[in-house]
């Protein structure tokens, strides 16, 4: 394990090479820590990548080849080391390869590479997966940050809203144990906002599908403190919560989802799942600014 440091006259970042993790991101300019600081007693993350899955499978697991494999929720990416190929003051790249460890579970060749640019006041974190094989690659990637909602200290949770480009309406789609029902929901926005209590997390997460999110705010309606974040053309985005608690939200753009509640544990039929072709190379990225 290892901890890699950004920095340049606004902010200054930390990251894990144990899952690539982004563990602090703290602002000289304002003296505010944005990122979660992982207490074991709520929830011992600050900003996971999720990969080769995003979400839950039924039952831990899926067929391929008329094999069963299991994976945690999440996948392994986010509790593996990774190795640093590259790093200046205000960049850094992580790489995480195929192993036999990893073939035992998810039977994939592949190159998983993230890097983090810090640009003023903005971390910029950028995902390429490579296929070396013959092969097909069947994967999915996802973003899981964790932000300290309140920032401030003399701040609440229900000071907070979270503010959208354009949109009067979410819809969402409900989670039954950990996984998607067919049943949605909507959700009014009152000028483009949705105000924040932990009542909205009493079912778990918040999903939506079909690109409704490129573009969100987090803000304290006293201080004006918060984050903004860009993901144009991610498919799928969470918003969560530990139940109950009033100490952070994540903002989690994904390029997949948790298994349907019928699921038929399929992984050729499962949503949300990118096929890469032999040699092929998928790229993605996604944009958080402070202030």
């Amino acid at each position: 394990m290892a901890i890699h440091e950004l920095n340049n006259n606004q902010l200054s970042i930390k990251i894990n090479s144990i899952g690539a993790e982004v563990c602090s991101v703290f602002s000289q300019t304002h003296n505010i820590e944005y990122i979660w600081q992982a207490n074991n007693d709520v929830w011992a993350r600050h900003a996971p990548v999720l990969f080769p899955i995003v979400g839950k499978l039924k039952s831990n697991l899926y067929k391929f080849n008329n094999k069963e494999y299991n994976l945690p929720q999440h996948g392994f990416a986010r509790d593996s080391d990774f190795h640093c190929i590259k790093k200046t003051e205000t960049s850094v790249c992580f790489e995480l390869p195929a192993s036999e460890i990893s073939l035992t579970t998810f039977p994939f060749y592949f190159n998983l590479q993230i890097k983090y640019e810090l640009i003023e006041n903005t971390l910029s974190t950028s995902y390429t997966i490579f296929n070396p094989d013959n092969n097909d690659l069947l994967f999915s990637i996802g973003a899981h940050p964790g932000f300290n909602c309140p920032l401030i200290e003399d701040e609440h949770f229900n000071d907070y809203h979270l503010q959208f480009n354009g949109l009067n309406q979410l819809i969402g789609h409900k989670l039954n144990d950990g996984l998607i029902d067919k049943e949605t929901y909507s959700i009014s926005l009152q000028d483009n906002c949705l105000a924040i209590n932990k009542s909205l997390f009493n079912n778990d997460a918040l999903v939506f599908k079909n690109s409704q999110i490129n573009h969100v705010k987090l803000v304290s309606k006293q201080s004006g403190h918060g984050v903004e974040m860009q993901c144009e053309n991610w498919p799928y985005f969470g918003i969560w919560t530990k139940r109950n608690t009033e100490k952070f939200i994540c903002l989690e753009p994904w390029y997949g989802i948790a298994d349907n509640f019928d699921s038929n544990q399929l992984l050729t039929e499962k949503e949300g799942m990118i096929t890469l072709h032999a040699q092929e190379i998928f790229n993605c990225n996604f944009l958080v600014r402070f202030f």
